[in-house]
């Protein structure tokens, strides 16, 4: 099913809205993930598609028709919470299949259907326990199970991995994600962590403020960033940040950092002088190699990664990061030339944040 939302206000205040003017489509079958940082309203707008909450204006669609007065229960989603929100007197089996009882299914066919989605998150073993006697992943197995046993047209997903350890959220990202495409769900989920969205999900939504920055698939998030706050938000390691002034004469320029000047061939699209971001993936920079950016890096730390070397290093008073094969480990207080090729830089201009090539 597709969703989508024209010009979606919401406020909980008279003096403010927590969205205002938000769209969005969602293709059918999709795993979107809305990313970004605590009460940037992520959360607030997938309620409002739940249908918990009403949007003071504007129009949310699902397969083009209005349901923003369709109560909850009327919209046939299924939802996930961080919390799990399981039953602790009730067993496996009668947890998930709580939902049924609620739509009045006979009993026969309810058993049947719980048990099928039972076996679809690998827990028809274990149909007798209470929640009590389960493990945190099985716990979120069985919420995922209680979703989609009422075959919504939408699965809604509230920071599904949240209470998990890093292991588990491995596998429940696989697992999430394969019984997502099985079924052909259109997905929703909210997060704050940037590699569940990338691994996750076919496009991302990165909001601040009430609003969506970029929307993007991940790749292009990753290595087209439309603005600084993207730049700095997506990507492990993050992004390094050289700042200075940017002289452009149309087809070349100059990069004045603190204390050398950088000729670079590359074309930002202005004139003048800027002062700007330069912004450079840590396996984008390399050590002794030949690139249209040269500079003096002072080793900090060395930390080993098991595949790779991930290096601290101080350029011209600019704390940055890179990364080296496993084998190389430089001494802390060696200087090392470091290279960059233009391909690989992000201009982005200081005052306002936007992408400048």
């Amino acid at each position: 099913m597709k969703i989508e939302l024209r010009n979606v206000s919401k406020s909980f205040h008279k003096d403010a809205n927590t969205i205002e003017n938000l769209n969005l489509t969602i293709p059918d079958g999709e795993l979107v993930a809305l990313l970004g940082p605590s009460g940037c309203g992520k959360s607030t707008t997938m309620l409002m598609i739940a249908g918990i909450y009403k949007p003071n204006d504007g129009t949310i669609l699902f397969d083009d028709e209005p349901v923003n007065d369709l109560e909850p229960k009327d919209r046939n989603i299924g939802m996930v919470f961080q919390s799990y929100a399981l039953y602790p007197h009730m067993t496996v089996l009668d947890n998930i299949a709580f939902p049924l009882k609620q739509m009045r299914v006979p009993k026969e066919e309810r058993y049947h259907r719980t048990k099928e989605a039972a076996k679809r998150v690998h827990l028809e073993n274990f149909l007798e326990r209470k929640p009590s006697e389960l493990s945190g992943g099985q716990q979120q197995r069985v919420a995922l199970a209680r979703a989609i046993v009422k075959e919504p047209r939408v699965l809604l997903l509230d920071e599904p991995l949240s209470n998990l350890d890093a292991r588990l959220k491995i596998e429940m990202r696989e697992e999430i994600r394969r019984l997502q495409k099985e079924l052909g769900i259109t997905t929703i989920m909210v997060t704050h962590d940037q590699e569940e969205a990338m691994t996750m999900a076919d496009r991302i939504a990165v909001m601040k403020e009430g609003e969506i920055v970029q929307y993007s698939t991940p790749i292009d998030l990753y290595q087209q960033p439309q603005s600084y706050f993207i730049a700095q938000f997506i990507g492990t390691p993050p992004m390094n940040f050289l700042k200075g002034t940017l002289l452009s004469n149309g087809t070349s320029c100059e990069f004045k950092m603190r204390e050398t000047v950088h000729a670079l061939p590359i074309a930002p699209p202005f004139q003048g002088e800027k002062t700007v971001y330069f912004g450079v993936r840590p396996h984008d920079i390399s050590i002794g190699c030949e690139g249209d950016l040269q500079l003096k890096g002072k080793v900090l730390l060395t930390e080993s990664l098991g595949h790779a070397s991930l290096i601290s290093a101080e350029v011209e008073q600019t704390y940055i990061r890179f990364m080296t094969s496993p084998q190389l480990r430089p001494e802390i207080g060696a200087i090392l030339d470091l290279a960059i090729k233009k391909d690989a830089l992000h201009v982005f201009d200081m005052k306002t944040g936007e992408r400048l090539g």
